[in-house]
């Protein structure tokens, strides 16, 4: 169930808690825990703090929101992960990305914007230390 040898990233994740197999179709919200796998068709949105999978033969058409994305496969729609977005070849973006951590391969097509920005905003960029008066 992992991605093939060569395209895939997979091995350094946990175990796929849920799998959507070539000629699947999902339309709605998809939310979950843990690593799900899509190598069908997802049409809406993609809801979850944990990692997507998509294989070479996935169509994601509409709003991700995860915490990790690894994908060789098509998606129509803006991509938010909380952790990293990882697009393998052949992959197809077209939509807008916000990660802290964006990977993109030799051989992959991405028509959109990138937004990366840290998980968390620094305290110390928004902190004001004064010093101690001098007598």
């Amino acid at each position: 169930m992992l991605m093939k040898k060569g395209s895939g990233v997979a091995e350094d994740h946990a175990e796929i808690t849920a799998f959507l197999g070539k000629g699947t179709e999902f339309k709605g919200v998809l939310s979950f825990e843990g690593t799900i796998r899509v190598d069908g068709k997802v049409d809406g949105e993609v809801v979850s703090k944990d990692t997507l999978i998509a294989g070479d033969e996935a169509f994601l058409q509409g709003e991700i929101s995860v915490g990790t994305i690894i994908s060789s496969g098509r998606i129509a729609g803006n991509i938010s992960a909380s952790q990293k977005v990882h697009i393998l070849a052949p992959g197809i973006i077209e939509g807008n990305i916000k990660t802290p951590k964006l990977i993109i391969e030799d051989g992959v097509t991405f028509d959109g914007k990138c937004e990366m920005a840290s998980q968390r905003k620094s305290s110390s960029d928004q902190k004001v230390v004064s010093l101690p008066e001098r007598k």
